[in-house]
């Protein structure tokens, strides 16, 4: 009794349509079944209740307007994830290396620094990797990379020479090759420190401002140590006067480093300012210089004193600043100077040339010291 009733009931039940894979519904709206065990399809009909229709379009219209609220609400995270796909895109073929130079006008203002520049930029480049193989590429930093580059493998390579020289070269070895090391190692951290940042500071703002911090702090640092040497072998028998001047300039280049911190420091409209900062810095240098002019006299001062190499040396950084600072030759020949020959190139070359001429010059000063020996006469001790 009981299974007969079930059977009724079970076949007075409405079918309930279920569109899956395999289902395949045809004109007369009956509905196929595939079934995984067989190739045939069997045709199942369903004929739905008007009750069901009535229901089943209502739900409809519920459901699409549903529908509709959330395709709008899912609009901007579509959005945001083509913009991903289109940034992965471009991460990706900077990574591989594929990327093209681009005109100063659609660069990021955080890359924008000289508007004389007109092409060969190097776009943003989120990697490292990448920024490091753009050494290879030409570019508006190529020239600005490779300068500051091979000129600190050059005096890294003269620095070691020069330590390992034998003792017997020198008066007072350890003190000598102290004095004329902190002048090597401030033109190797500032010619590191500057060819880094040209090569990385396209990778992000963060990066590029972190890094042009290093280089203008390399910059005190190559004038701090130049000083170290040169004030060593001219004041040699005069040490206390030597050893003010060098507390003055300590602080002095730590004053500068400080300000340079600054973020508005690198930013194109303090680069006059920058240029002056660094100028003030090394033109400290004449107090000590017309000291020793007016103790020792002018002919010993260009003979023992080499201040023909130093006022050299002075000239070399000067021309360099006043050419950055100018932005000259670019802004007469705006861009005719994209890739080589521009101010920041220019001005690199005459840092390292005044480096070499300066440790020429103590060079000099050291050989005369060694000449005369370590002794000093009365005169001298005045």
């Amino acid at each position: 009794m009981n299974e007969s009733t079930d059977l009724g009931n079970a076949c007075n039940l409405e079918p309930v349509i279920r569109l899956r894979k395999g289902h395949m519904p045809n004109s007369a709206g009956q509905e196929y079944v595939h079934s995984d065990k067989s190739s045939e399809q069997e045709p199942l009909l369903v004929e739905p209740s008007a009750s069901s229709e009535k229901d089943s379009g209502k739900d409809g219209g519920d459901n699409s307007t549903q529908e509709d609220e959330g395709f709008m609400g899912m609009l901007p995270l579509l959005q945001a994830h083509h913009a991903m796909e289109r940034m992965e895109e471009f991460v990706c073929k900077v990574w591989e290396g594929r990327w093209r130079v681009i005109p100063f006008d659609v660069l990021p203002d955080w890359l924008k620094d000289n508007d004389y520049l007109l092409h060969g930029h190097r776009p943003p480049m989120p990697s490292f990797r990448a920024c490091f193989k753009s050494i290879f590429r030409i570019h508006t930093e190529t020239g600005n990379i490779w300068t500051h580059l091979l000129g600190c493998v050059f005096f890294l390579c003269l620095g070691i020479f020069y330590m390992f020289r034998p003792n017997m070269s020198f008066v007072a070895p350890v003190q000598e090759k102290v004095v004329v090391g902190l002048f090597f190692l401030g033109a190797i951290l500032c010619l590191s420190f500057s060819w880094l940042f040209h090569t990385v500071y396209c990778h992000s703002e963060g990066v590029s401002r972190l890094f042009s911090k290093l280089d203008y702090s390399g910059i005190a640092l190559l004038i701090m140590g130049s000083f170290v040497p040169w004030l060593y072998y001219s004041f040699y028998c005069n040490p206390q006067p030597c050893f003010i001047y060098l507390i003055v300039i300590c602080v002095l280049g730590i004053a500068s480093i400080i300000v340079s911190q600054w973020d508005m420091f690198a930013t194109p409209e303090y680069r006059g300012v920058r240029a002056g900062l660094f100028l003030a810095l090394g033109l400290s240098g004449v107090i000590p210089t017309l000291h020793f002019v007016i103790s020792e006299g002018l002919l010993k001062a260009a003979t023992m004193g080499q201040i023909g190499w130093l006022a050299l040396m002075a000239c070399l950084y000067i021309t360099g600043a006043g050419l950055y600072a100018a932005r000259i030759p670019e802004r007469f020949f705006p861009g005719k100077c994209d890739i080589w020959f521009h101010s920041h190139q220019l001005f690199h070359i005459f840092v390292v040339a005044g480096a070499f001429v300066h440790f020429h010059g103590v060079s000099n000063l050291q050989e005369f010291r060694f000449t005369v020996g370590g002794g000093c006469s009365e005169n001298e001790m005045e």
